[in-house]
């Protein structure tokens, strides 16, 4: 039995100015063959799983060809069209194969596909044709349409916020898909999307409400004949007619069973569409907590400058702010290559005096002067082999200094935005987070699985930019009407 696997994985803020070129995808952006095996097997992405999950069933898997790069603005319609052409090409002068294993991120859009991720999977299925089954395991964020799961015969998705379950969610969609190939179940697939998205700080699975949506799935997942149960909150930073929440369930040779599961799950979403709304405190509010907190010390995640979600992360609001009121004791990662470089050619132990973040059209704030001592300078390289958000393991946050400044401040002044996932981003470069008041992290959900063992609290930060908590601040032109909470919506 051989499976093949391949794929482009992207969530897409189409309220960012920068492009995911082709530039951006070959500087490091791509993987071929055994690069693919290299790069994935020890993590716990859905590769990893992929790849486990294959081994597990005693079954082949060939690696083809996988892109990937940090979220950004669309995909570049060049770059989508060689990217996806390459490894479509792969698909078809390699086979033929039993079945197909795709990773897709579920929320991808490119400049001349508003859904990029059905796109895919539709030249997928025209070339293995209809009875090869192909699987994919889907980020919680994905924006699912009707026509992306018709070309999908198993359609799992991330159930935890942080991701903390892309290998299993792979392991399992392996598991079934080659159960599929041994005429073992016949999985029929049931949609129901909903007319609601839900904001970003609503999204930990950990909490309610979302803790118990999830709780509901597991036990309908449980029942006889269901395959799989799956809530998805969706990507509100995508200007397109899929955005949104959703479910999708799979049974085992039924597809009304499927739809009236997905409807019940539906129906429980639905209830709770308040619930999934909320407003954030901002940068004062929680300045005055993290003062008072006499032990700390206390997480403040940057909703506005979630890297994950899109974002420059040079976002200086949070660092203008605790200088204005003299707070001290606090380190954040901020992205400046040309600041990073500067402190590198100035070397370790020199004093230096310059402008830092803010450097781009679409960042928040304005650039901040500081002087500090340059304490340590590095490739940016780092790794974290424990899982956390999205499984992966090797990082490259590009030629880094670290500056100790006089306002009391460190700063990790990086080339590449890299997500506030792992501690092991500040460690690496000889900066020990749980020795600061404050520690500055550029994400939502996706820094609570590398942070919460060392926080005190965790406060999330309604900051401006591209992924800004108040979704009132975007202007939608290609989104559904009505919409919750944009719309009142009856269903």
């Amino acid at each position: 039995m051989r499976l093949a696997l391949l794929g482009l994985y992207h969530e897409t803020n189409t309220f960012s100015p920068v492009r995911a070129d082709r530039a951006m995808f070959q500087n490091g952006g791509v993987w071929r063959g055994g690069e693919i095996v290299e790069a994935y097997a020890t993590s716990s992405t859905t590769n990893g799983g992929f790849l486990a999950g294959a081994a597990e069933q005693g079954v082949e898997v060939v690696p083809l060809m996988f892109a990937f790069v940090t979220p950004t603005g669309r995909i570049a319609a060049d770059a989508f069209d060689w990217l996806v052409d390459e490894m479509i090409g792969m698909l078809r002068d390699q086979g033929p194969w039993d079945g197909v294993l795709l990773n897709l991120h579920g929320a991808a859009v490119a400049e001349n596909h508003a859904d990029a991720d059905a796109e895919i999977a539709a030249r997928v299925r025209a070339v293995v044709g209809p009875g090869i089954p192909i699987g994919t395991v889907l980020d919680l964020h994905a924006n699912i349409s009707q026509r992306l799961l018709d070309s999908l015969t198993v359609t799992l998705v991330y159930q935890t916020n942080p991701h903390v379950d892309a290998k299993q969610q792979a392991i399992r969609c392996t598991e079934l898909v080659v159960r599929t190939i041994r005429g073992e179940i016949r999985p029929e697939q049931a949609l129901v999307a909903l007319p609601l998205v839900c904001n970003i700080a609503c999204q930990d699975t950990s909490e309610q409400p979302m803790a118990g949506l999830l709780e509901q799935a597991r036990e309908i997942a449980a029942r006889p004949g269901i395959l799989s149960a799956n809530v998805v909150e969706g990507f509100p930073y995508a200007d397109v007619p899929q955005v949104g929440m959703s479910c999708v369930v799979i049974h085992d040779g039924d597809a009304d069973h499927a739809k009236r599961a997905a409807d019940e799950l539906a129906g429980s979403i639905w209830a709770r569409r308040d619930a999934l709304q909320t407003t954030g405190m901002t940068v004062d509010e929680a300045l005055d907590i993290a003062v008072a907190d006499r032990h700390g010390p206390v997480v403040l995640l940057d909703a506005g400058d979630n890297i994950g979600g899109g974002s420059p992360g040079d976002s200086t609001v949070i660092l203008e702010a605790a200088v204005r009121r003299g707070q001290r004791s606090l380190v954040q990662t901020i992205c400046d290559p040309k600041a990073a470089q500067y402190c590198i050619e100035s070397g370790v132990n020199s004093t230096v005096s310059l402008a830092v973040g803010a450097w781009q059209s679409h960042s928040a704030g304005r650039p901040v002067q500081i002087t500090g001592r340059v304490r340590a300078v590095s490739d940016g390289k780092y790794e974290e082999p424990t899982p956390t958000h999205g499984g992966f393991r090797f990082f490259d946050m590009g030629p880094t200094a670290v500056v100790d400044t006089t306002a009391g401040h460190t700063l990790v002044i990086s080339s590449i935005p890299v997500m506030s996932t792992s501690s092991q981003q500040l460690l690496s470069v000889g900066v020990t987070p749980s020795s600061y008041r404050i520690v500055v992290a550029k994400g939502v959900n996706s820094p609570r699985a590398g942070y919460a063992p060392i926080a005190t609290r965790m406060l999330v930060v309604d900051t401006e930019g591209v992924s800004a908590m108040g979704l009132d601040r975007f202007d939608y032109r290609h989104r559904r009407k009505p919409l919750y909470p944009f719309e009142p919506v009856s269903l």
